[in-house]
């Protein structure tokens, strides 16, 4: 079974290439995957001898890239300097790696990219209201889907992946995250999916291309949005929402049609990406969410696994039996053949202890798995390692 671990390439630097690889190794990982384009953070680096704080270049590609394939695109990368501060890094990994019969994925931050929405907001999610969403690319811009397509034949053609880890690669909601957040009402989930809608020029034309006006949605929505605004406490409807999906708006019909069509963006995407990779590597498409609330991002995963080689369901806050009822979900849906990876985090308070993350992890497998992806070998203490070895060896 491929049990891989996401990972930061500065923490393997801090704490030697070998010993974080063999540190792998020994507790039953066989495969890391690594950045290779990333957004900004802040993180607590408890592993770490050098520091314990990390704040990560916003949006920059952490390995060597081809720089010139992208020439004459409006959407410029650039390369981290971590990357000009590591150059043997890559090298190092990979050998490191094929002498432990390791494996290396490319963990690819898609369109979450704060550095490329400030200094093309063009390129950006616009709300119903106009405002940039700047860590947000839209997958409906052109320039937008010819840099992603542009970045994946480039990660093809330099380096000897595993595989193809593609996050992001979507529309996202309003809370993903941001900077010094503020939000004095406190959101419902409906209110925070309208406020992520996107009616762009880019999304309008596409969308008209297709035979769809979507101006009667934006309008819709900024009806709604303006009730939002207005009111003192919040209307709580949250679970009928996630339940009813599209439904929940069946008596505002021009937006059920903007929201089934905005899922066909991502998979168009997708499904272009994949032609660009064709042959060469294996694409893993990453949902944050379960295949039951993929839609709030855009996304319909019964089309998505029958263009990829699988899909990572990242199952972090939910309970065994949801996570469960999650991967049987997708198992009934997806296409025959696709590797099902479910993605989990090994932090606290979400496991309190080995007991409940043991029984997910068996769950999991019980539930026929291909795989598993736990997060993150730098942010997490050494016996939380331990935790998957002892729950993997119970396999």
């Amino acid at each position: 079974m491929h049990v891989s671990m996401w990972s930061f390439p500065w923490d393997l630097v801090d704490l030697g290439i070998d010993y974080a690889l063999k540190d792998m190794k020994d507790n039953g990982i066989t495969g890391l995957s690594l950045i290779t384009s990333y957004h900004a953070g802040r993180f607590l680096q408890i592993r770490s001898p050098i520091r314990k704080i990390y704040f990560p270049e916003d949006g920059v590609l952490y390995y060597p890239s081809d720089l010139s394939r992208f020439d004459g695109q409006l959407i410029q990368p650039v390369t981290g300097t971590f990357i000009r501060e590591n150059p043997s890094f890559w090298d190092d990994v990979f050998n490191t790696a094929a002498r432990l019969d390791m494996t290396i994925s490319g963990w690819t931050v898609c369109l979450h990219n704060t550095r490329i929405g400030t200094a093309y907001p063009g390129t950006c999610v616009h709300n119903a209201y106009g405002d940039v969403v700047y860590f947000n690319q839209c997958p409906s811009n052109p320039d937008v889907r010819l840099y992603m397509n542009t970045l994946i034949d480039d990660l093809c053609s330099g380096m000897p992946w595993y595989s193809l880890e593609l996050e992001s690669m979507n529309y996202l909601g309003h809370a993903h995250g941001f900077h010094h957040e503020k939000d004095g009402i406190g959101l419902t989930a409906v209110e925070d999916f309208l406020l992520s809608l996107c009616f762009c020029d880019s999304c309008e034309q596409r969308a008209k291309s297709e035979g769809l006006d979507i101006l009667p949605a934006k309008t819709a929505v900024k009806k709604l949005l303006e009730t939002m605004c207005q009111r003192d406490l919040p209307q709580d409807r949250d679970m009928e929402f996630l339940k009813q999906g599209f439904d929940f708006f069946a008596d505002i019909p021009e937006l059920a049609g903007f929201l089934r069509w905005r899922s066909t963006v991502v998979t168009t995407l997708v499904q272009e990406v994949a032609q660009t990779a064709a042959g060469r590597i294996k694409l893993y498409f990453m949902s944050l969410l379960p295949h039951s609330c993929s839609w709030l991002f855009g996304v319909d995963l019964k089309q998505i696994s029958g263009l990829c080689d699988g899909v990572v369901i990242c199952s972090y806050k939910n309970d065994t039996p949801q996570a469960v009822a999650d991967l049987r979900e997708s198992r009934r849906d997806f296409s025959p053949g696709t590797k099902l990876i479910i993605g989990m985090r090994t932090f606290y308070p979400e496991y309190s202890g080995i007991g409940p993350f043991r029984e997910k992890v068996l769950a999991a497998k019980a539930e026929k798995v291909d795989g598993f992806n736990f997060y993150n070998y730098g942010l997490i203490p050494k016996v939380h390692l331990q935790w998957i070895k002892e729950s993997l060896t119970d396999i």
